[in-house]
């Protein structure tokens, strides 16, 4: 269990500062809440969906205390549109490099309330809206700018 800061100049509404977090040693499961208990609870019931998700693979939970190495989502859907997913980093993300997985959103790269400013930029830069898409993940939005062919223009 570990009390954290909370900064009481953050305005967002989209992102909350939890006051405690708790977690399993090694393992990267965590939850967080305004109390101990909250925070506890949000553990066990993320600890219940990792156990869940273990048993549906085949898979038994690690040793308590052991290292549990970090799982990286697949890459798939992005390496089929990967000119592309290196352009939109540069282009719409303004980032000189950045790993992106098949569940990676427009959520991971900001902090804003909503997507808006960076749905206006992929409009602006490649033609195509993506306002509509609800899971905002990059693999869908790679896909719509694909299809729309817009992916034919020059990159860089």
């Amino acid at each position: 269990m570990r009390e954290q800061e909370v900064d009481p100049k953050y305005t967002g509404t989209r992102l909350k500062q939890w006051r405690y977090a708790a977690s399993i040693v090694n393992w990267g499961l965590s939850g967080s809440g305004d109390t101990e208990q909250e925070a506890l609870q949000v553990l066990k019931r993320n600890f219940t969906t990792a156990k869940l998700e273990k048993a549906k693979t085949g898979m038994s939970l690690p040793r308590p205390g052991i290292h549990v190495p970090i799982q990286f989502a697949s890459q798939e859907l992005v390496e089929a549109h990967s000119e592309l997913a290196e352009d939109f980093a540069h282009r719409v993300l303004n980032l000189d490099w950045v790993w992106i997985s098949d569940e990676s959103s427009l959520w991971d790269f900001h902090g804003n309330d909503t997507n808006d400013m960076l749905t206006a930029k992929i409009k602006e830069v490649y033609g195509v809206d993506v306002s509509d898409i609800q899971s905002a993940k990059l693999s869908e939005i790679f896909e719509r700018i694909d299809a729309a062919g817009s992916s034919n223009k020059e990159f860089f």
